[in-house]
């Protein structure tokens, strides 16, 4: 997958807790777009990622702030849990990640709405009814 320098909103390492029993924390290189976070493998290449598009995501979740840490949970639309941490040296990945799944949803929601107005002006012979209150 190509980017362009103007859809990277972040680039960096977070650390993603493995989903195994034991649970480990790994660091991964990760790219925020304005459509997606790409979380990378391997930390030097990028070979194999996991693209995670913003529209299966539901919200970015449970902040906990510690002395090295701060921990966060993305919840996607199917309810699974992902959960990160980074460091406080680096900028806020919760914050970002959160601003950009707002703009995305503000961008779907904008480009729903113009949608359904040139279906209704494509439609002109139908008029519009209006409720009565009884």
């Amino acid at each position: 997958m190509t980017m362009s320098a103007e859809d990277i909103i972040k680039e960096g390492e977070l650390e993603k807790r493995s989903e195994n029993l034991l649970q480990f924390w790994k660091k991964r290189k990760c790219v925020l777009t304005k459509d997606s976070l790409n979380i990378y493998a391997d930390t030097q290449k990028r070979s194999k990622f996991k693209e995670l598009k913003l529209q299966s995501i539901k919200k970015v979740d449970c902040v906990e702030r510690t002395c090295r840490f701060i921990y966060f949970t993305i919840v996607t639309t199917d309810d699974k849990e992902i959960d990160f941490r980074c460091s406080l040296e680096q900028d806020c990945w919760n914050a970002q990640i959160t601003m950009a799944l707002i703009d995305y949803q503000n961008r779907k929601a904008l480009q729903d709405f113009k949608t359904r107005q040139d279906n209704e002006s494509a439609s002109p012979g139908q008029e519009r009814r209006m409720a009565r209150a009884p």
